[in-house]
């Protein structure tokens, strides 16, 4: 049997072995092992079973994981997430639909001090959906608007998807985080495009909010202060050239902590909770991250990736067209699977023929990073669906993914205009000093 066909059996095994429950992270391993041990010798497989664990954790730029998760975590604990609605509140709640803008405006703004939607969720769910409720929002567009604005956290940087697909890419993650910011606007407002003509077309789905005066709305914008700080801090020293994303890392985490600390909500219990979610999380990331680098090891000794990457050349069929159909890889995976653990398992596959189809790699991430949020709020898996159902009990699952259709059509929009216009994601990253 071929090295390739031994690759392909490998990568198919995987996918058996996710249906039947297993751990991404185990899976990847168990498969990339016996791979090695079969191809080259089990000798080679036990040295890079020792070596690999060590390598991916001791590596300095793989520090930036923890780090960024517990700037995500001291953020949300400091309160910002609420605070960023709030002021999106009062100065769109006034509109049709507006409180349903300003969530989506408070996500964003949220999602630029937070690498993941997880805690996104619960702040939004328990604030923004009894507010709509109260002024008498459909339960479609007020838990819709929720779902869908959250995930902005995926895209709008410090991305953890970003991190790890620049990582396993070998792709620069400071410009990465520079190409995510334009897109993550651009998605923002065709978020709040299509909250207009739902509500235009269906006013009873989000009657206007409450009044407020122009003193309100100018003395609100004190709560975003420390958005602007962390987040501008952060991108704005990445893309100046100031330091690198691990510094900006240890620089945004130690930036939230000092942010807590000044608003006082900050204490033991809640750092305490902080640390145990950052330890949690990046250590399932790193379980992750180190059955894809043995995996990987196993697929580049098949020399499957160069095969299809070469296949993939010589089909007689638009390249935009290749790109569309990867694409939709993605949103069908990460509706079934953990979006990180998606891109950990696909990316020795596509990057390949990415690169021989002349893509960007920078575009790419940002296409894949945009799918992914996409996915987690796809019917019939969406796991952010599921994760909002659990907080608004009295909603059934039909009514949320109901009102996250319109929502999607926003984010093809979005993935189109980007592929039409890839400048849109490339033109600060050519910006940023010393690229």
């Amino acid at each position: 049997m071929s090295p390739e066909a031994i690759g392909g059996i490998g990568f198919g095994v995987v996918f058996l072995l996710l249906a039947f429950g297993v751990r991404i992270g185990f899976a990847l391993a168990l498969v990339g092992f016996i791979g090695i041990a079969i191809i080259a010798s089990m000798k080679g497989a036990l040295i890079n079973l020792a070596t690999s664990p060590f390598s991916t954790v001791a590596n300095y730029i793989f520090i930036t994981v923890p780090l960024f998760l517990l700037m995500g975590a001291l953020a949300n604990a400091a309160g910002i997430g609420a605070d960023a609605y709030s002021v999106g509140n009062k100065w769109l709640g006034r509109l049709p639909g507006g409180l349903a803008m300003g969530t989506i405006a408070g996500c964003a703004a949220f999602g630029a001090c937070s690498g993941s939607s997880g805690g996104a969720i619960g702040v939004f769910g328990l604030t923004a959906f009894p507010e709509m409720k109260r002024y008498n929002y459909a339960d479609t567009l007020a838990a819709g608007c929720i779902a869908a604005g959250t995930p902005l956290a995926i895209l709008i940087p410090p991305s953890m998807a970003m991190i790890v697909y620049g990582l396993m890419s070998e792709t620069s993650i400071g410009a990465l985080f520079i190409a995510g910011i334009l897109p993550g606007v651009l998605l923002s407002l065709l978020f709040i495009i299509g909250i207009l003509i739902w509500v235009k077309l269906r006013p009873e789905v989000g009657p206007r909010g409450p009044k407020t005066t122009w003193h309100e709305k100018l003395v609100s914008l004190k709560d975003v202060w420390s958005v602007v700080l962390l987040g501008g801090l952060v991108l704005g020293g990445i893309w100046g050239g100031v330091f690198t994303p691990v510094e900006a890392a240890g620089i945004g985490s130690f930036g939230a902590f000092v942010i807590a600390i000044s608003r006082r909500r900050l204490n033991k219990q809640v750092l305490s909770q902080a640390l145990s979610d950052t330890t949690r999380l990046s250590g399932m990331i790193f379980v992750i991250m180190i059955g894809a680098i043995i995996f990987n090891v196993f697929l580049a000794l098949s020399g499957l990736p160069s095969m299809l990457a070469e296949f993939v050349q010589d089909l007689p069929v638009p390249r935009v067209l290749i790109l569309v159909c990867v694409l939709l890889f993605y949103l069908i995976g990460g509706c079934l699977m953990d979006v990180i653990g998606m891109i950990l398992l696909t990316l020795p596959i596509f990057v390949p023929i990415m690169i021989g189809l002349d893509y960007d790699l920078i575009l790419f991430g940002v296409l894949v990073t945009i799918m992914s949020e996409m996915a987690v709020i796809t019917p019939p898996i969406g796991m952010n669906v599921f994760v909002l159902a659990g907080i608004l009990k009295d909603v059934p699952m039909y009514t949320i993914f109901r009102g996250i259709i319109p929502f999607i059509f926003c984010e093809m929009a979005c993935i189109a205009i980007i592929i039409a216009f890839p400048d849109i994601a490339l033109f600060l990253p050519r910006t940023m000093m010393g690229s």
